[in-house]
């Protein structure tokens, strides 16, 4: 058994089984066994060379196209000779791509790179594939020319070519400024023989396709089940192959740049990728449970983001007092909400209606989901030290006008948000409470003084998301005695009302249901709302006050949904339960 064999099958990516297929194929065939395992369809090419690098402490890459300036760095002949592909440079080293860097012919290669001794060589792992591509791309062999190609100047010392630091990321991606790497774009549509990339392409073209906001990968004993939320509810999906669990969560880690050697903690990473001609960002969470990692990924969708407040589902009346606020030079707007009930949409739908050049908007988010053009945004980094307090901290110090903080979790972060709000910044946020009401209640337990929390709130929303009646298929009814007695309902209630259900139908996948709309529950502070805040006033006290001054609580504004045929009274017992 090989050393790569053993290691292998000692971290759990190959079974004993499969190697001694493998090792007997390589005895008939010849090449290297990694180069079987992948034929074989054991492994995955990105997961056999990502765990080489691992192995050996080295980055690995797969880029799709390199700089100019940066091919010059070797001459063509050369990077065929040994089948390697500079991946950057600059005038102290040179990095090349390899797909093993422990070749002893390496031991050459600095002669025939033609490099002054000063300069020294790294290596960085990458699959055969893309090396072979990017050889074909960038070194083609002429005829009657033996490996001449575009760097055949290269021996110029690297002192004196300019290089230019933007061509040096080494990747045919996006700069993320949030982890400050390169990121590569993944497309779908790339042709791949290898059937768990066609798997893992197929599983999220399909999501997207169904306007699935979630992807969730769950290993159980014999098999590992797929499902999407799509509409707020899970949806059960065709499964995988039971020979390609492992082999799937691999491909999802290489992708995300995660240690897909690493079983044993939760990882969070991040890909791009193109899905039927538009851009989409995932962000993949791992879990480790007892038959294997578990996987879920939340669907970014760029370009589907509706930043329009006027279309998110606010009563007129609703949205006339949310923009009053917003357009308030300080103050604080807070949302609250289960995760999932749209509050990041309505922030930055706010934060697009307020954008203006002669403001200075600031973010700090974890993690950024979306690109606002304009809007200084900034990703909490635990690892490095950066949460909410701190980053709240040096925001203040960037002479903003506008703060929007992710979400309030702590006592310092609540304390920093409420004094930004009382000395001239508007400063909008979220937490996690059942209804607006009871989130003064939680500040106060925070520790924030009432006096202070009165005199800096504008406004809070507590918004679920509804299911909405398929248009295709919905038919008028009436409903019985049952229904109106479980919405605290008279008949005379629904006069002039028309109420809807879907049948079911191809549109909406039989579930009756097509797409969503948000319930606004807006709590103003008043001068009378402010003065139940100051009086410490019970929760239930601070919600009769609430409803006096003309707050609708989600359930009155759900009923509302359904007598006017948007939802169904399903959808408006099961979302506005708590009330």
């Amino acid at each position: 058994m090989t050393q790569l064999g053993r290691l292998l099958v000692e971290e759990g990516m190959l079974e004993s089984g499969q190697l001694e297929q493998a090792l007997a194929r390589q005895q008939e065939t010849g090449g290297k066994l990694g180069s079987t395992l992948v034929q074989l369809g054991f492994l995955t090419e990105e997961a056999l060379y990502y765990f080489l690098a691992v192995q050996l402490g080295l980055e690995y890459a797969v880029p799709t196209e390199i700089a100019p300036e940066v091919l010059r760095l070797v001459p063509a002949s050369a990077a065929r000779k040994y089948s390697v592909v500079p991946y950057r440079g600059d005038t102290g080293s040179v990095t090349l791509l390899s797909t093993d860097p422990t070749d002893p012919r390496y031991l050459t290669l600095r002669e025939d790179l033609l490099l002054p001794t000063s300069v020294e060589i790294r290596f960085c792992v990458s699959t055969e594939s893309c090396i072979q591509a990017l050889l074909d791309r960038h070194y083609p062999a002429a005829p009657g020319r033996s490996g001449a190609g575009p760097a055949e100047d290269s021996s110029k010392d690297l002192a004196e070519q300019q290089l230019n630091p933007e061509d040096l990321l080494g990747g045919d991606g996006d700069f993320d400024a949030g982890t400050g790497q390169a990121e590569e774009l993944y497309d779908e549509n790339k042709v791949d023989d290898a059937p768990v990339i066609r798997l893992v392409n197929s599983i999220i073209s399909s999501a997207v396709a169904k306007g699935a906001s979630d992807i969730h990968l769950n290993p159980f004993e014999k098999s590992m089940v797929t499902r999407l939320r799509v509409d707020g509810v899970l949806l059960t999906q065709p499964e995988a192959p039971p020979k390609y669990r492992r082999a799937i969560v691999s491909r999802l880690k290489v992708m995300a740049k995660l240690d897909i050697m690493e079983k044993r903690k939760p990882q969070d990473g991040r890909i791009k990728i193109k899905v039927q001609g538009k851009t989409i960002d995932l962000r993949v969470a791992t879990l480790p449970s007892i038959y294997g990692e578990n996987v879920v990924m939340r669907i970014l969708d760029q370009e589907s983001l509706q930043l329009d407040l006027g279309r998110l589902g606010f009563e007129p009346a609703e949205l006339e007092a949310y923009l009053e606020a917003i357009h308030k030079p300080y103050g604080m707007v807070l949302h609250t909400g289960p995760t999932g009930s749209g509050k990041t949409t309505t922030l930055y739908s706010a934060l697009s209606t307020i954008n203006d050049p002669a403001k200075n908007i600031m973010t700090l988010e974890d993690p950024v989901e979306y690109s606002l053009p304009g809007v200084v945004q900034c990703q909490v980094n635990l690892e490095s030290g950066l949460d909410f307090s701190m980053g709240l901290r040096a925001n203040m110090r960037q002479d903003p006008n506008v703060i929007m903080v992710g979400e309030i979790r702590d006592g310092e972060t609540a304390d920093i948000a409420v004094k930004a709000a009382l000395t001239g910044h508007l400063v909008l946020s979220t937490l996690h409470t059942n209804n607006a009401p009871a989130t003064v209640m939680r500040l106060v337990d925070m520790g924030i003084d009432p006096m202070y929390l009165g005199s800096s709130l504008l406004i809070v929303v507590a918004q679920r998301l509804i299911r909405r009646v398929c248009e295709a298929c919905k038919e008028p009814y009436e409903p019985d005695e049952d229904e109106l007695l479980k919405l605290r309902l008279k008949r005379g209630d629904l006069e002039g009302h028309h109420c809807h259900r879907g049948k079911g139908c191809k549109a909406c996948g039989g579930s009756g249901y097509k797409g969503r709309v948000a319930l606004y529950e807006i709590m103003r502070v008043t001068p009378r709302v402010e003065e139940a805040i100051y009086a410490r006033v019970d929760l239930n006290d601070l919600t009769e006050t609430c409803i006096a001054e003309g707050m609708s609580t989600l359930r009155m504004v759900a009923v509302q949904k359904w007598k006017a045929g948007v939802t169904s009274r399903d959808e408006v017992l099961a979302v506005t339960a708590q009330d």
